[in-house]
Order: structure tokens, then C-alpha cells, then sequence
């Protein structure tokens, strides 16, 4: 059952991987790139401030909880399992589009990226109440193009993408929940020390 996945894992790969041309080479590795987002991080963080204004410390400390364990757990999974990323397996490696010469590191499961825009998306889908109709469609696509980036940079199979799209849904979801249910616990609380 393990080889059959595998194996579908390592065709749905060399299919999507063959699919590029020049245009998208350099799409793909802007979309990818470490610093391209950072002017929506900056708007995330200014709707963030407006929407929870009194507990914006609150707001930074749970991204950077949130962050830490999408990374944390990434990386955990990567050594524990040492599944060599596409670009580094060797029967696959003349098989393997690349941009810039760029492979990666040595392990591909589960992916960082994958896991850490689902976060950021799903942090925001659930933090951000004003926009919502617009904030969805774009945090998905946002998160999906940078996810399949991977893919087409051939640094990571299908399903290490999944695994951490799934992963930083759980984290990102999860992370909001959590500050919204201390913030209703404080307001709660303060409410009992104005009436006393």
C-alpha cells in the first residue's frame, strides 16, 4: 500500500514538475521566494491591529507561537522520516526541472512552505471578520500558489505538500481558536472585576 502511494506520489511529481516554461520558472520562484510576501504580511498584521486593537500583543505572540510550531513540527517530521526530496533522490535527479540550480536541503517531508501559508491563511480567515468574502479566496490561492511552487521548483512531491497543507490548516485554525477563546475568558473576567 506504502509503494503504491509512493509510487503515484513520484508520478503526479514528474508530471506537474514537466509542466514549466521560462515565464512561469521565474513566477514560481518570486511566488517562493522568502521575502516576496512580506507586504502582505504587513497588511494581515494592519487588519489584524484593527479588528483586535486592544490585545494586539496577544495577536503577535500567538503568530509567533504559531510560526514556531509549524516550523518545530515540519522540521520533526523531516528527520524523522528522511524522505529525500525529489530534487536529491538519485534515479530521479536527470528527471528533475530545477530553477537556478536551487534542490533544496536534504529531506522534503514534510514542506515548511506548505505548512506556513496554510497557517498564515487559515490565522487569518478565522481572525479577520471585516473582508471576509474577499480575505478567503485570495489567503487560499495565496497559500496554494505558494504550496505548488514547491512542486514546480522540484523540491517537494504532491504529498508533502498536502501533509503540510494539512498540518499548517490545523496550526493556523487551531491558533485563532485558541486566541479568540482567551480573549472571550479575559472580557469575561474583566467584566467580573468592573462589577465588583
Amino acid at each position: 500500500m506504502l509503494d503504491t502511494l509512493k509510487s503515484i506520489d513520484t508520478s503526479l511529481f514528474l508530471f506537474l514538475n514537466a509542466q514549466h516554461n521560462a515565464f512561469f520558472d521565474q513566477l514560481m520562484w518570486i511566488a517562493s521566494g522568502r521575502f516576496t510576501w512580506i507586504p502582505l504580511y504587513i497588511l494581515l498584521l494592519w487588519l489584524l491591529y484593527g479588528e483586535h486593537r486592544k490585545r494586539f500583543w496577544l495577536v503577535i505572540l500567538t503568530i509567533v507561537l504559531m510560526i514556531v510550531l509549524s516550523d518545530q513540527f515540519c522540521n520533526l517530521a523531516k528527520f524523522t522520516f528522511l524522505r529525500l526530496r525529489p530534487s536529491n533522490e538519485p534515479v530521479l535527479r536527470n528527471l528533475v526541472h530545477l530553477v537556478h540550480g536551487y534542490s533544496g536541503g536534504a529531506y522534503g517531508f514534510y514542506s515548511g512552505h506548505a505548512s506556513n501559508s496554510f497557517a498564515v491563511a487559515l490565522f487569518a480567515i478565522g481572525m479577520i471578520k471585516r473582508f471576509r468574502n474577499y480575505l478567503i479566496p485570495f489567503m487560499l490561492c495565496f497559500a496554494v500558489l505558494v504550496s505548488y511552487s514547491r512542486i514546480y521548483l522540484g523540491v517537494h512531491y504532491p504529498g508533502d505538500i498536502l501533509t503540510g497543507a494539512t498540518a499548517g490548516s490545523l496550526i493556523g485554525w487551531g491558533m485563532s481558536r485558541l486566541f479568540l477563546r482567551i480573549g472571550r475568558s479575559m472580557d469575561q473576567k474583566a467584566a467580573i472585576h468592573s462589577e465588583s
